[in-house]
């Protein structure tokens, strides 16, 4: 990157010289080109700065996924403001903390929220807008007299662009400082190593406050000059129905396990994709398997995290190996290590680290966690648990707070699980360690049977036997519906061990 550049720049350079191309097209067939980005996002960050956003501040957003929220991002980056988006699911209270913590200089909510966000709002001395509502307050009919006519705030590599919180499992929510450095040179390395042009044309159907909704698709899509059908949400009929437009589309791992589940999903369907990408939760082997025996084309597995960008990825042109997520991408550098940062050899499990231009900055206003989740080195601890092969790919074993700890034997999870999925009738599960009088976390599998499937505790007891030491065997079996997933679809671990953590007692 060039001094004092910052990606809404990059962003500009990328742009097709033929204005009136389409960048967005929306269920509804309303279509926006990139000229309308180019206008849209000068109104709106000239409305920014008329309000008082000068480089550097927090603009809060909290607003359902739409083309104006595109805009919108893209406009603070424009005005040199710090993007943070929230969850549409965050409470008052959890909204209370952030506003508290980030001080944003204005806070953007969808009108069904604006009363009582207002309210929350000026506790802390903030205006509030409204996004995507006609009258008063609203933030695209306030732009509309601005001009179109904004040149980029200057930012140096090392601006913050975003901040963005993460859940808060261990602790209080934590903000990571990205700066627009790590979001363009990650985006530069995905379209290069995922091979996006002009031509492509993305499925776009994940949320816009995460980092892979936003920074993954969006930034990869923009630096890239192509374009988008843009979907709400994820709902497989609107799916199948775009994916024959579409080259590239992105999803977890619910989204290709629901689409399996539709006799209309074929390989007809899938003709003029040349990629699926999966991330943000485990890919199960068998849904890999079953993919391409469904359409012939191979899921393109990836790692990354709110804190990194992307770390690692399968392959566009070589071998994607299910059950890993393949080896760290250019710049990027991996090692697994134990909780003294020594370096272990290749196929043994520890934590992984990495080291990049993809790392955030640290936590916001947090210096000594900040200072405890890197080495000294630069290496930052992922907290995820894996394992390196001799080709240098990746495979994740698990999270670190994950791991239990029965009868002072180490067990991860992802390996039981492993076997328990492989047993018919079984459609997932997940492992858990809960309390037990004798060996301090005894371990239990929490699973979900296919429909219609009868198997018992004692089948999947009888074949984890087989595969497992004793010591890893779960020693007791829950069946459930359904696993409660956030809304990446990971794996909520935390609210099953709430859940039965007196199963042993």
């Amino acid at each position: 990157m060039k001094e004092k550049e910052s990606l809404f720049a990059l962003v500009q350079d990328a742009m097709p010289q033929d204005r009136t191309r389409p960048f967005i097209e929306t269920e509804g067939g309303l279509h926006y080109t990139w000229g309308d980005l180019d206008s849209i996002t000068a109104r709106f960050g000239n409305h920014l700065q008329a309000l008082g956003v000068s480089k550097g501040d927090r603009v809060a957003v909290q607003v359902e996924k739409s083309p104006e929220a595109v805009f919108l991002y893209l406009a603070c980056l424009r005005a040199g403001a710090v993007f943070l988006p929230l969850n549409t699911a965050y409470t008052l209270p959890e909204l209370d903390y952030f506003f508290g913590d980030a001080e944003p200089g204005v806070v953007v909510c969808d009108p069904a929220r604006a009363a009582e966000i207002a309210t929350l709002s000026s506790a802390h001395g903030r205006p509030v807008l409204t996004l995507n509502a006609k009258g008063r307050g609203s933030l695209t009919d306030l732009a509309v007299d601005q001009s179109e006519d904004m040149p980029p705030v200057p930012c140096a590599p090392d601006d913050l662009a975003a901040l963005l919180y993460t859940s808060g499992t261990t602790g209080r929510s934590k903000g990571a400082m990205l700066t627009h450095a790590n979001l363009v040179l990650n985006a530069l390395t995905l379209r290069e190593a995922w091979g996006f042009s002009a031509d492509d044309v993305l499925l776009h159907a994940l949320p816009i406050y995460h980092t892979h909704g936003l920074f993954v698709a969006i930034n990869t899509t923009l630096l890239a000059g192509a374009r988008m059908i843009f979907l709400a949400r994820f709902d497989p009929a609107a799916v199948i129905d775009a994916l024959p437009r579409a080259s590239v589309m992105m999803g977890v791992p619910t989204h290709y396990v629901r689409l399996l589940g539709r006799d209309d999903f074929t390989a007809d369907v899938c003709r003029h994709m040349r990629l699926f990408v999966s991330g943000s939760a485990p890919l199960l082997e068998e849904t890999f398997c079953a993919f391409e025996a469904r359409t012939g084309q191979r899921i393109l597995e990836r790692y990354g995290m709110t804190e990194t960008g992307m770390n690692c990825s399968n392959p566009l042109h070589g071998e994607r190996r299910p059950g890993t997520v393949g080896p760290p991408l250019p710049g990027v550098e991996v090692r697994v290590a134990d909780d003294r940062s020594r370096v272990l050899p290749v196929g043994d499990t520890g934590v992984l680290e990495v080291r990049g231009p993809n790392v955030f900055k640290g936590y916001w206003r947090m210096p000594e966690k900040t200072a405890t989740e890197f080495r000294e080195d630069g290496f930052f601890i992922t907290g995820d648990v894996a394992r390196l092969d001799e080709d240098g790919y990746v495979t994740i074993v698990g999270r670190a707070t994950d791991l239990i700890i029965s009868g002072g034997l180490n067990v991860y999870p992802k390996e039981i699980e492993g076997v328990i999925d492989r047993v018919p009738g079984v459609a997932e599960s997940a492992v858990i360690g809960l309390p037990h009088p004798d060996f301090g976390e005894g371990v239990a599998a929490v699973v979900v049977r296919r429909p219609g499937a009868g198997v018992s505790e004692d089948e999947i007891a009888a074949a984890a036997r087989k595969e497992l030491a004793a010591f890893k065997v779960p020693k007791k079996i829950f069946f459930v519906p359904d696993l409660p997933r956030n809304t990446m679809g990971k794996v909520q671990k935390s609210l099953l061990r709430d859940a039965y953590r007196d199963g042993f007692a």
